[in-house]
């Protein structure tokens, strides 16, 4: 019964960024400025043009990973420093979604310590 919880908690973790990540990739694609509109949100944030292409392949690839549970705990670490940095970054001023960005580093880190869950890729290599 374990195993499958585990398996639950990964996905919905996972889902969080490829849900986010989708919406946004919609949103932009639909706009013809949606791009230059999203680098903008982020420059009001004090970020470079640099981090719009970086924070769309984090959210992506390590939620992918996540998903699929291959390279888990690298994933999860790197999920859980992204949150931390959005959190602090770009939901600063917003004390219940800071703390849900917090919450979900947490979720991370736990998941991190123990990366091995059903029906996961990484278990696959024994």
């Amino acid at each position: 019964m374990n195993k499958f919880f585990s398996l639950i908690g990964r996905l919905l973790l996972a889902q969080i960024y490829l849900v986010s990540i989708i919406i946004q990739l919609m949103l932009i694609f639909k706009n013809p400025d949606g791009y230059s509109a999203y680098q903008d949100f982020l420059a009001q944030h004090g970020l470079g043009t640099i981090f719009a292409p970086i924070m769309i392949l984090v959210q992506l690839v390590a939620g992918s990973l996540l998903f699929l549970g291959f390279k888990t705990r690298g994933a999860a670490i790197t999920l859980a420093i992204y949150s931390v940095f959005v959190a602090v970054i770009l939901k600063f001023n917003e004390p219940i979604v800071f703390m849900q960005y917090m919450a979900i580093a947490g979720g991370m880190i736990i998941l991190a310590v123990n990366p091995k869950t059903a029906f996961s890729l990484d278990n696959l290599k024994k």
